[in-house]
Parts: C-alpha cells; sequence; structure tokens
C-alpha cells in the first residue's frame, strides 16, 4: 500500500478514519474505530460514525498544532519542506503523539496498534523520508 502523508506526517492510507476513495471504510469498521478512540483516550463516548470519520486536512478543520494552516500560509505540502522544520510546534507534535503510544500498547490488540503506529506513530520518520510509493495531501 502506497502512503498518503498529511503535513504533519501521519500517513492517512493507514488511517483507520480515512474515508476517501479508495480508502472507503464500512460502517462497522468506522464504529470499531470509535470504540479503540474510547479505549485510549482520544474521545471521552464512543461518537458517531460522521465524527469519527476524516477526509483529509483542511485548514479549517480543528487541528491542535494548525498544521496545515501553517503549510498553507508558507505555501508548502508538509512541514518538513519547511526552512524552519522541525520547529518547536513540530517536536511538541511529535512527543505528544508518541505519549500516546503505550497506552495504545496496553489496551489495542496487536493489529490495532500496528494500525495506529503505521497511521500516527512514524509521522516523524515519514516526513524525513520520501519514497515513489509516497504522495502528499494537497
Amino acid at each position: 500500500m502506497s502512503k498518503i502523508i498529511a503535513a504533519c506526517g501521519n500517513d492517512c492510507a493507514a488511517c483507520p478514519r480515512y474515508v476517501a476513495h479508495p480508502y472507503e471504510k464500512t460502517a462497522e469498521e468506522l464504529h470499531h474505530t470509535a470504540e479503540v478512540w474510547l479505549k485510549i483516550g482520544y474521545r471521552d463516548r464512543v461518537v458517531s460514525n460522521e465524527e469519527i470519520s476524516c477526509t483529509g486536512c483542511k485548514p479549517e478543520n480543528w487541528c491542535r498544532y494548525h498544521v496545515v494552516k501553517c503549510c498553507e500560509d508558507r505555501g508548502i505540502s508538509t512541514c518538513a519542506e519547511c526552512k524552519e522544520y522541525p520547529c518547536d510546534n513540530m517536536r511538541e507534535c511529535f512527543e505528544v503523539t508518541k505519549s500516546f503510544e503505550p497506552k495504545c500498547k496496553e489496551v489495542c490488540t496487536d493489529e490495532e496498534y500496528q494500525q495506529l503506529k503505521k497511521a500516527f506513530f512514524e509521522k516523524e520518520a515519514n516526513l524525513n523520508r520520501h519514497d515513489e510509493n509516497t504522495s502528499f495531501m494537497q
């Protein structure tokens, strides 16, 4: 499977929330993702399939680190293209994201964890290496 790298380095193609073609998810898959998000503490309740699904980052979407808006303002696709990369904001993003990894390992099945690892916990590596199987979210 190829990678679709978001501005912050997440791999959207691996994300259990990403529903853009050809990565559509069934209602059951999305509900399972909502249950996983509760289990790992990303949500305080099981949210609707509509709320858990994602079609990709947009500047108007909520983002703790305002990454997409920053990239848009600078005219770049990912943080790795920025002359200030890695800035303090991205260092914090990497650190906070990694802080969730132990909980995910603890409460998730191996399959769930591996998917989360590929989607979120490799963001710094994704930004630092590119290959022919990588495309970037626009």
